[in-house]
């Protein structure tokens, strides 16, 4: 069974940048997509993007051209890159795993295989 630890969270100025990693172990990576959704206080937990294992991105809609995601398979991380950041970008982020071992994207939906503890972000103006 994977399992996954997030880092790079942190207190940001609007306008700033943040890296954020979320490191597997366990299982076979390559089984996975892995994938980032996010919560803000008092609001449901969405869905953010993901990565195939081979690496493709896959965004929400409301996902826009500040947020990229990649993946190194040799490290087993994957990472999300959001530049320009806004207030309403705090939130926890979490990083997750969708059991895809026949390949293909993941946009979120169906089972989830493992959740990682969270990270927060937390964006000021």
């Amino acid at each position: 069974q994977v399992q996954l630890v997030e880092s790079g969270g942190g207190l940001v100025q609007a306008g700033g940048s943040l890296r954020l990693s979320c490191a597997a172990s366990g299982g076979t990576f390559s089984n996975y997509n892995v994938g980032w959704f996010r919560q803000a206080p008092g609001k449901e937990r969405e869905f953010v993007g993901s990565a195939s294992f081979t690496g493709s991105p896959y965004y929400a809609d409301s996902a826009n051209d500040r947020f990229r995601i990649s993946r190194d398979n040799a490290k087993k991380q994957v990472h999300l890159q959001m530049n320009s950041l806004k207030p309403e970008g705090t939130a926890a982020y979490y990083c997750a795993a969708h059991h895809a071992p026949y390949g293909g994207g993941w946009h979120g939906d169906g089972e989830v295989a493992a959740w990682g503890q969270g990270t927060q972000v937390t964006v000021y103006s």
